[in-house]
């Protein structure tokens, strides 16, 4: 329900800081403070969570809060002293005799006399308990922390009464380890109960963060998700890390103030031991223990499950009863979300630690016979996964090796590659060598972990040692081989590859003939051969996996229906190209993680589109927050795109120095990966940036790089090679200009629109007649210059295109101004000319905000800096070189420079000197940049 108004010189509730010193997590916080304002209407809170949850703490916190605003508070300790009807009545009466003695004046007359045998008697004395409360004036709120220590029949019926027949002003709090046996479901029904349970408790991962970094310093991102994952965010296991951290580093020497925090095994913490020794397997009767241990061998288990991992089928009533109990009791097991008709548990993962280690200490025999009882269990219900790991284990490789076979298409098309590769790790490396199927799936793991150069290894021996018989698995293999040639963007490898590809055996597996598919599309798009492309997907049937059509993956076609897309937008076919992008991205969303590939592929394609459709905002609003995930997985096509896109639509901006990262960061990836056609692209664009801001000495260093590149391939005539020669080209034609050689200029221009009118890229074509023109006008061929500035105008309407024809030059708007006085165009070419001129309107700007082009603009304040980039402010401005803050926050040092270059640019400085003195000025020290 809405807060309500509070009366004026009422005590306001406190805000989230004041209950978040309680050490719990934000859920928790949220849900108590949400409810604050209505503590009134509440009759019942129950907070349960194992020791060290935080639960005491949250009550208290809360309890500090309501004082303010008129509420008592009453608060009951449990002990097991207290698990007698009497002393517990008569602790519940000392409790609430703190607020106000009178209130138990009338229950103290009865005495406790019969309170141990006579229900009537305990009945009697709640009444009259309940009478006085009801008689005070103001809000009561009983607190009884540690339920679970009252077992007793009759203080549980003690406490029902008290939740029956609770006056208006009694408000009652259970703090408790496990649920509590009381009826709540009336209360439930008048939405009259708050109930928080240790999800609610847990820490989120941000605040698993903060709490490390305060208690340990500087700790990379990569060990906090680890620890994080490893408490499930349970506050005292995280403090239980904390301290047994501080001891191994004080022991190592490692301790010294203001280091980085270093790397310690996190699995060897005895605390963790001692504690759920304490406070859980203490409690547990020998054959209870033995069945936890046997089942912490399961990443997730069941009752029947158990009671097979025991050996002992009929022992299923017994183990569904003790998991029941153990959730119920809040001992660290937990529910799983499961298709299987029974519940599913797992156990925390510091408490199946624990559990590990005993069953580690079992003798090797007996962990086999586990082992190989799970995988009996599994592979019966048809859960191949879990079968795998189990029969590795259980030292039968061969037949984790079958499994594998058999369940890695499924995993690879639902998009779980990491659960494919952790499968095919359990197997032996013998066991792999002596397949050629699983030397096949290595290979495709490989591929999957981006390690280019072992997987083309693992292929090429692979297809060495196949014999000619095994003509299903040599398809697969070759396409394979053909997939490493596109992420390595080599083209005369693939089209080398293009006969085997063609011929299809009979037998041959869908996920080899889908990717076969997609690389043929790509293959003919990169010859220019775009109609054969698309007929590749158009005209060839589905191919179904498991009954279902393959659409994701890289092999699946969501993907080929992006390089059908990409194949509209060469051609310059923009409006085409954009429905089929935005028609991927939405199925691809709905697709869950096999679609990953194809929606990140699709998000760069659908980015130029939308930079070409002169809409720069959309675009970079689409790939910003996505550009390592691009970079990471998709194909280069994609890559380049996007860092092209994001250079050119932050030079629309003023972002000068972003430009440049941008470039800069495509020139890294190209070297990296040894792509030359990525990195003619960037030196060609730093020429021409460099010229448009005058710098002609960093325009011709860029320029001799480029000539360098493109002699490494002057002897080849595939597309690659053609198209790092028209960037050369181009780049010598701005150069050419610059220095006012226009004669020189217009006569390349003119032999390379015949070579892109040959190749049939038609938006090249369009863009290099506007140059043609501007070139044509300053020679004073007015005529000339008015009939290619026509062409490129009606390529461009029937093509959809904008930033192709504005971005050729900056004088393109005065020649198009030209010809709108001296020519009277058709209506339709009339409007196209309109909508070109309308681009140089400056984009409309977010309320507030500031021109990033305007010279002198005040610098940005904290709020425009990301996540990430504020991590990077914060250690910049503590001068820390860069190695340093890679260390820090688990970067590669690639990646902290591209940041640096957007921190610089939003500061408006020009290098690291000049930003630590800004942000020292503006006052921004580690603290505000953690707020």
């Amino acid at each position: 329900m809405p807060p309500k108004t509070p009366t004026p010189g009422t005590p306001q509730p406190p805000t989230a800081p004041a209950v978040q010193r309680s050490g719990v997590g934000v859920v928790g916080r949220e849900k108590l403070l949400a409810r604050l304002v209505d503590a009134r209407r509440l009759r019942c809170i129950v907070v349960t969570g194992p020791t060290g949850s935080g639960k005491s703490t949250l009550i208290a916190a809360w309890r500090k809060a309501l004082v303010p605003l008129g509420f008592d508070v009453a608060w009951l300790s449990a002990t097991g002293d207290c698990n007698t009807p009497s002393r517990f009545l008569g602790e519940l009466q000392a409790s609430v005799a703190v607020v106000e003695p009178a209130l138990v004046r009338e229950a103290a007359e009865l005495g406790d006399a019969g309170l141990g045998t006579d229900p009537d008697a305990v009945e009697r004395l709640v009444i009259s308990l309940v009478r006085g409360i009801a008689t005070h004036p103001r809000d009561l709120v009983l607190v009884l922390d540690d339920l679970h220590q009252l077992t007793h029949p009759a203080i549980q019926e003690a406490l029902q009464w008290l939740l029956d027949y609770a006056p208006p002003n009694l408000h009652l709090v259970l703090v408790s380890r496990g649920q509590t046996r009381l009826s709540l479901d009336r209360l439930r029904s008048q939405s009259q109960t708050l109930e928080l349970d240790l999800r609610d408790l847990r820490f989120s991962l941000a605040e698993t963060g903060q709490f490390l970094k305060a208690q340990l310093g500087e700790i990379d991102a990569r060990t906090i998700k680890t620890l994080h994952e490893l408490s499930d965010g349970w506050v005292a296991g995280l403090r239980l890390f904390t301290v047994d951290w501080k001891k191994k580093q004080l022991e190592s020497g490692r301790s010294a103030p203001g280091e980085p925090f270093a790397r310690v095994p996190v699995r060897d913490a005895q605390a963790f031991a001692q504690y759920f020794e304490q406070e859980v397997l203490s409690q547990l009767a020998p054959d209870e223990l033995d069945t936890l241990v046997r089942a912490a061998a399961c990443s997730r288990f069941c009752a029947s499950l158990c009671a097979a991992l025991l050996g002992a089928p009929s022992a299923v009533a017994q183990a569904s009863a003790l998991l029941g109990r153990l959730e119920s009791d809040d001992l660290f097991v937990v529910p799983v979300e499961s298709r299987e008709p029974e519940p599913w548990y797992r156990l925390h993962p510091l408490l199946r630690e624990t559990l590990r280690a005993r069953f580690n200490r079992l003798d090797a025999a007996t962990q086999q016979a586990v082992h190989a009882r799970a995988f009996a269990w599994f592979r019966e219900r048809g859960l191949l996964e879990d079968a795998v790991r189990h029969a590795a284990q259980a030292g039968d490789p061969a037949q984790a090796a079958e499994l594998i076979d058999r369940c890695a298409p499924s995993l690879i098309v639902r998009g779980e590659s990491n659960e494919f590769i952790a499968l095919l790790r359990q197997l032996p490396p013998e066991q792999v060598r002596q397949s050629f199927r699983m030397r096949m799936w290595m290979a495709r793991s490989q591929m999957f972990q981006r390690e280019m150069e072992a997987c083309r290894k693992t292929l090429d021996e692979l297809a060495q040692d196949l014999p000619e018989t095994e003509g299903a698995l040599r398809f697969y293999v070759t396409t394979l081989r053909a997939a490493v040639a596109v992420q390595r963007d080599d083209l005369e490898a693939a089209l080398a590859m293009l006969p085997q590809l063609l011929d299809i055996p009979p037998d041959a597996d869908p996920l080899a003939i889908g990717g076969r598919n997609n690389i043929l599309s790509w293959l003919y798009t990169q010859q220019g051969e775009y109609e054969k492309a698309r007929s590749v997907q158009l005209d060839t049937p589905p191919q179904m996996v498991d009954g279902a059509p393959l659409v994701s993956t890289a092999a699946g076609s969501l993907h080929g229906r992006c390089l059908v897309g990409m194949s509209y937008a060469l051609e310059g076919r923009m409006t085409q190209a954009e429905r089929i992008y935005r028609a991927v991205l939405a199925e691809a969303a709905q697709g869950g993680r096999g679609c990953v590939d194809a929606y990140h592929l699709a998000v760069g394609l659908l980015a130029d589109v939308l930079y070409e459709l002169n809409d720069a905002r959309q675009a970079r609003a689409l790939l910003e927050s996505k550009v390592d995930v691009i970079e990471r997985i998709a194909i280069p096509d994609a890559v380049l795109r996007t860092f092209r896109l994001l250079a050119a639509a932050n030079w629309q901006d003023g972002n000068r120095q972003e430009t440049f990262a941008h470039l800069e960061r495509l020139e890294d990836y190209a070297v990296k990966h040894k792509i030359d056609r990525l990195l003619a692209h960037s030196l060609s664009e730093q020429v021409h940036y460099r010229l448009l801001l005058g710098e002609t000495t960093a325009a011709d260093a860029a320029l001799a790089q480029l000539d360098v590149v493109d002699a490494r391939h002057s002897a080849s005539t595939s597309r690659a090679p053609r198209e790092i020669s028209e960037l050369a080209q181009r780049a010598h034609i701005r150069m050419a200009v610059t220095h006012g050689d226009l004669e020189g200029a217009a006569a390349q221009l003119a032999r390379l629109v015949a070579q892109c009118e040959v190749s049939g890229r038609e938006r090249i074509v369009a863009h290099l007649l506007v140059k043609s023109a501007v070139v044509e006008a300053r020679l004073g061929r007015y005529e000339s210059a008015r009939q290619k500035l026509l062409d490129a105008l009606r390529r461009g309407h029937r093509l959809g295109l904008l930033r192709s024809l504005v971005d050729a030059d900056p004088i393109a708007f005065e020649l198009m101004d030209d010809l709108a006085h001296t020519w009277q165009p058709d209506s339709v070419l009339a409007f196209y000319v309109e909508r070109l001129q309308a681009t140089r309107k400056p984009p409309e700007q977010p309320p507030g905000a500031a021109r990033a082009s305007e010279r002198g603009a005040m610098p940005a304040t904290l709020d425009a800096f990301n996540e990430r980039e504020i991590d990077v402010l914060r250690l910049l401005a503590q001068a820390m070189p860069n190695k340093k803050i890679a260390r820090a926050l688990g970067l590669s040092p690639e990646t902290v420079k591209w940041y640096l270059s957007r921190i610089y640019g939003k500061l408006r400085v020009s290098g690291r000197d000049e930003a630590v003195a800004r942000v020292r000025d503006f006052g921004w020290d580690a603290e505000q940049s953690r707020s």
